[in-house]
């Protein structure tokens, strides 16, 4: 197979098209061409009365040597690559539960999920404990709660349940992370197998869909457990058993993980944990503290949400091609680098999609986006947030070399947004005009804001450090720049977004495993080490790798 890349067509280019394209490409004859295979397609709208779909594709022709000998130097034809993933052990035996070496994941997001299924795929037969519940009543319990018809549960809630925080999301799975060992085909095409549609596998910029997303995490759940994995909903783990180790140059980490105590006191051995809690799991991270697990700060950035019409956003990047079927809902992505050293950018932008609540402690309010598959609400929402740095922990005791310093910063910012959005779970919103005036909204104009379970108009000034709100102030003329309509001014700013990322690392190794804790793999976004449903999964994929190339050299298979 021979790949060719950067197939340039019109947007409303006929079926055939595309082949006789190929074969201009390659310099051939209609009948040398055998049959081609879509890889990826994406959009080219840098002019916009000149929109383009920009495809590659695998293509199987008559005399393949011979036409890579004429190509060659062309970058842009090239022979195709094998992009399956290949499993890097098998388990030669079954582990019994009675086994401490059979793995154990801790928590259902993308990594732990990913890590997983690897583990069952291998043979490895894990245990995967989640602390919230399964998808169906989590998702029962999340729109109750938005729609106020029920309290939150702390245990199970956006952050926490069955798919993790990704579940209420837009479902994106691009990811700009190298990939050697084709993880990203292997998690698009499980993704795929477990329920979600096969155009993730050919789009630039795949997404999935809250709801969509619900029906794919029963298929994976479905899948861990055809392959002999168990899997546990509300069972939070409590604590970590581990044993001292007696140091020398083969063991110079002073701990062995040997188990998980669980809330209700019962207790699962094991010397092989994939810990994926999430990045809101903020108990979990004060008990590997007090446990001595290695950790460390983590910068991560704050702001609000912004909404405009959906419609808007379309004219400023398709221009009259705008509303076309092959175009759909426009995205962007924004970056300013402002005068007092702060850098303000957009983050998990949603078209046509929904402002939500997403805190999981109690008297906090925190916001997100999300979009079903058809990116079909009116208003299109991104988080426009801030880089934080040291200087923003400084007001906190024991600030310096405390690990979860950035959780104390996330939970005062979201305690102050609760009491400005008057003690009921509402949002603190305001005009965008407002807001650039640095004059308090006593009202609202034609955006509509979408946040669940509600909005109280308000003075967003307040809810953010100084420094940050200049920040945020300066990039929005910049902003309307790149995107026409950007200052719109009945645009609409919701607070506050503060988990963006992990506020803590749990440090680890080259082999991904603690740096002082023999067995404990911390993984995915609460380890710091992932960014969203792909490079979590990614890193759940890594994580099983690791352990089930321990097993097995332990036990010489």
């Amino acid at each position: 197979m021979l790949r060719i890349d950067q197939l340039k067509l019109p947007l409303d280019h006929q079926e055939d098209c595309l082949r006789d394209a190929i074969v201009k490409r390659l310099g051939i004859g209609l009948k040398r061409l055998i049959s081609y295979r879509l890889v990826k397609k994406s959009i080219d709208a840098r002019k916009q009365g000149q929109i383009k779909l920009i495809y590659s594709v695998d293509v199987e022709v008559k005399g393949e040597s011979f036409l890579l000998k004429r190509h060659a130097g062309n970058n842009l034809i090239r022979k195709a690559q094998d992009w399956s993933y290949r499993p890097v052990v098998s388990a030669s035996e079954n582990l019994s539960a009675a086994d401490s070496s059979r793995p154990v994941v801790v928590g259902a997001g993308p990594c732990g999920y990913f890590a997983a299924l690897l583990l069952a795929q291998m043979g490895f037969r894990p245990l995967l404990l989640e602390r919230g519940k399964e998808v169906k009543d989590r998702t029962s319990q999340v729109f109750g709660f938005w729609k106020g018809q029920c309290s939150l549960d702390q245990e199970s809630n956006v952050q926490f349940g069955e798919g993790g925080a990704g579940t209420f999301s837009d479902g994106k799975l691009y990811s700009q992370i190298t990939d050697p060992k084709k993880y990203k085909s292997k998690v698009l095409e499980e993704l795929v197998k477990s329920g979600a549609n096969n155009e993730i596998l050919t789009l630039h910029r795949p997404h999935i869909g809250t709801f969509k997303l619900a029906t794919v995490v029963r298929g994976l759940r479905e899948r861990i457990l055809e392959l002999g994995g168990e899997i546990r909903f509300q069972t939070r783990v409590d604590d970590l058993l581990m044993e001292r180790t007696s140091l020398s140059k083969k063991s110079s980490k002073p701990f062995q993980i040997v188990g998980l105590r669980l809330q209700d006191g019962g207790v699962i051995s094991s010397r092989n944990v994939v810990f994926a809690v999430g990045h809101s799991a903020r108990d979990s991270f004060q008990m590997l503290e007090k446990r001595g697990v290695s950790l460390q700060p983590k910068l991560f950035s704050v702001g609000f949400r912004i909404e405009h019409p959906q419609s808007l956003i379309n004219k400023a990047r398709w221009g009259e091609m705008a509303g076309h079927s092959k175009l759909g809902h426009a995205e962007y992505k924004l970056v300013y680098h402002a005068t007092n050293g702060r850098s303000v950018y957009s983050f998990c932008m949603c078209p046509g999609g929904l402002v939500v609540g997403s805190t999981s402690e109690k008297d906090c309010v925190v916001s997100n986006g999300m979009s079903q598959h058809s990116r079909n609400e009116r208003n299109a929402n991104s988080a426009l947030v801030v880089n934080l740095c040291a200087d923003d922990f400084k007001r906190f005791e024991r600030w310096e070399g405390d690990p979860l310093v950035g959780i104390a910063l996330q939970r005062d910012l979201e305690k102050n947004a609760f009491l400005l959005g008057e003690g009921r779970y509402f949002a603190p919103v305001q005009r965008l005009e407002d807001f650039l005036l640095g004059q308090a909204s006593t009202s609202l104009g034609k955006v509509k804001p979408s946040y669940l379970p509600g909005i109280k108009v308000s003075d967003l000034s307040r809810s953010l450090p100084e420094s940050l709100i200049e920040a945020l102030r300066e990039s929005i003329p910049f902003f309307a720049e790149r995107i026409d309509g950007f200052d719109y001014p009945d645009a609409v700013l919701t607070g506050i977004e503060t988990r963006t990322s992990s506020p803590v690392r749990i440090t680890r190794d080259a082999t991904l495993e603690s740096l002082n804790t023999f067995g404990l793999i911390p993984a995915g976004e609460g380890a710091g080490y992932a960014g969203g449903i792909m490079s979590a999964a990614i890193d759940g994929i890594r994580a099983a790798e690791s352990i089930a190339l321990k097993i097995a050299k332990e036990k010489n298979y």
